[in-house]
Parts: structure tokens; sequence; C-alpha cells
């Protein structure tokens, strides 16, 4: 029959109102939102802001709580919270154990807890920055540098024999041996060539790295008698006596914290490539200068306070990552938080696990973080452009 060969409805392809004129035109099908199972919020969720939170409260009690002397938690808990304005309660610690609570363990967690943060939020901004996850915060040369200035600073006896007396010197040598170093980087990886990639600071991170390193084996080898000194300063350390080291430390936290916060949605459009990121307004190599500058000063604030501590640039922000999510509005924030949890709780584990000895806190990080780093090496099919 013809009827049974022409369907009775429109074609489907073909508006309604096209077949039938009489009828109103209808709206086309609006897509539905993507459900939670499809796509992963981009922004920060409250439950992980809040057990980050947890995680810095958590590792200032144990830290403070846990030593050659224990308290108990809860006493340590209700004498933190004195500190706080308005506020009186009775701890039941003696004169003496509130000293050690405020003037010695407390200082430590806090210089911990800033250098812990400061070490994951500039490897995370590194890894954006890079679009590498095995970026570090010693990638640019930071470490080489630090050391060789640390290095000649001892060796050559600059400031006193005994590393209790280089409370000044030290960290300002390193400190400027890491600026130093990243400048070397920098022209060296912009010169020359128009097409740059993320690749050439690597490469001219390494090769800086070498170089350096060549220096401060060169000095070790002509003034052995430091040999011990300077390999208790590489090997990381949180000791501290009183608040300075934190008021040191303090600005620069907060400059770094400000700067790379504030351009964390950049990284996620450096994400897309440099193609991509012109064409939505953004000046790529601009951006990515700024953040590696900031990084890499509070990289060298951090080095100079507490020595070459390594594998935090890489062990908290990819966990993060792989935990909360890939945005870098979420990675950054939340790095700087459970990056000083993690390494406050891990000088606890240095300095309790083999009392009344102290192991160096950078050969605890190093235990942990090598594994992870290979396991984050098999795992990532990223690779440098």
């Amino acid at each position: 029959m013809p009827a049974s060969r022409h369907p009775a409805g429109p074609a489907p392809d073909r508006p309604a109102s096209a077949s039938h004129p009489g009828r109103p035109p209808v709206a086309p099908p609006v897509a539905e939102p993507a459900t939670a199972g499809t796509a992963r919020p981009a922004g920060l969720r409250r439950r992980w802001l809040a057990a980050g939170l947890v995680a810095v409260l958590v590792a200032v009690v144990a830290g403070v709580s846990l030593g050659p002397v224990s308290l108990p938690p809860g006493s340590v808990a209700a004498e933190l919270l004195n500190l706080l304005p308005g506020v009186h309660l009775d701890s039941g610690l003696t004169a003496g154990e509130i000293a050690i609570v405020t003037e010695l363990r407390l200082p430590r967690v806090v210089l911990g807890l800033l250098v812990g943060a400061l070490l994951a939020l500039a490897g995370g901004a590194y890894q954006g920055v890079f679009r590498n996850p095995l970026a570090d915060p010693y990638l640019l040369g930071v470490a080489a540098g630090a050391g060789l200035a640390v290095t000649a600073v001892i060796s050559l006896g600059a400031a006193g024999a005994a590393l209790t007396g280089l409370s000044l010197t030290v960290p300002l040598a390193a400190f400027v041996g890491s600026l130093g170093a990243v400048a070397m980087t920098y022209v060296l990886g912009v010169a020359g060539a128009r097409g740059r990639s993320p690749a050439t600071l690597i490469l001219a991170g390494v090769a800086v790295s070498a170089f350096l390193s060549a220096g401060q084996t060169y000095l070790l080898q002509r003034h052995s008698d430091s040999i011990q000194l300077v390999y208790s300063w590489l090997l990381g350390r949180l000791a501290t006596a009183g608040w300075h080291d934190v008021l040191l430390v303090l600005p620069y936290f907060a400059l770094t914290a400000v700067v790379v916060l504030l351009h964390r949605r950049e990284l996620d459009v450096l994400s897309l490539g440099d193609d991509e990121a012109a064409s939505l307004g953004l000046h790529p190599q601009r951006s990515r200068y700024l953040l590696i500058a900031a990084a890499s000063l509070g990289t060298a604030a951090a080095v100079s306070a507490s020595g070459l501590i390594g594998f935090v640039g890489i062990i908290v922000p990819h966990t993060v990552r792989l935990l909360a999510g890939s945005s870098y509005r979420v990675i950054l924030p939340l790095s700087m938080l459970f990056g000083g949890a993690f390494l406050a709780l891990t000088d606890v584990v240095a300095r309790t696990v083999a009392a009344p000895a102290e192991i160096p806190i950078g050969v605890v990080t190093a235990l942990l973080g090598g594994p992870f780093f290979v396991l984050v090496l098999r795992t990532s099919r990223r690779v440098l452009s």
C-alpha cells in the first residue's frame, strides 16, 4: 500500500514545523548536565578543605605532644588553645612543660608546616608549568645552588666551626645560592631560541645542577674536615631554637602563596597548550615565568631554613591529584595544607623512631619518596614535549 511506504511523522532530520506549518515550532532538546559519575567538579570541595585543616591540626598536636618527653595530647591541645586571645584553660602542665610546648616544639612544628607547604606548593606549580607530574622544586638547580653556597660558607670558615654558629650565614648563603642557580637556569634556558618549550628549562636545570654539584664536590674534597657539618645540613633538618627561623620564612611563604594561588586558574589554561592559552587571552610565557619565579622564591626560602628535603613536591601534589581532582584550583590549596601536615608528621617520625638519636628528615622523606617516584614514573603516560 502507498501509505505503508511513507511514515506519518516528520523525517528525523527535519523539524516538525517544516512538515506541519500549522503547528508551533518545537524547541530542540536540552542536553542534560553531566552527572557526578561522568565528570569531576573542578572546584574545591568543602570536605577536602576540611580534611586538610584536620590534617594540619593533627600534625600540630602530634608534633608538640611526641618527643623525648611525652605530653598528654589533651593537655597539649588545651595549652595551644590558651595561645588564642581570650582563652584561659587549665591544661595541667607544669611551667617547664609549657616552655617545652611553646618555645621548643611548637616553633619546630610551625616551621615544618611552612616548609612543607612551600615545597608542596612549588611542586604543584612546577608540575603545572612544565605539564609534567614528575617536576620537583629542585628541578631548576635550587638544591645544587644552595648546596654549593652552604658548602663554601662552611668549608671556608666564614661563620665559625660549628653548625650551631651558622644560624644567620648558612640560611643567607642557601637563599642566595638557590636564587642564583635559578637565575642561571633561566638565562641558559631562554637564550637563543624563540620557540621555547617547557623542556628547555628542565634541560637547562639539569646542566646547571651538574655544574654546581661538581663545584660542591671539589670544595668537599679540598676541605674534608667540614664534610660532617656540610652533610648534616644537606640531609635536611628542622631543628630550631625559638621562633627566629619561622619569622624569617613567613614573609616569603606569604608572598609565594599569594602569587601562586592567584594564578592557579592560569595553570589550568596552560595545561591546554600555549596556542590554546594564547587564544583565550593568556600570555603563556609571562605566566609561566612569573609562576616559576614565585615557586623558586618559596623553595629557596624553605631550603635556607631546613636544608635539602626532597620528594615533598612530588608526593603531596600527585597524591592530591589522584584523590581530589586534576584542576590546579584544587591541587594547589590542598597541597599547601597536606604538604605542611606531611612534613610535620614526618619530622615526628624522624625524631622519635630512633630516640634518643634523631634521623635527618631528608632521609625519611627519601625513603618514602623513592618508591613513590618509581610508582609515578611507571604509571604516568605523559612525556615532555
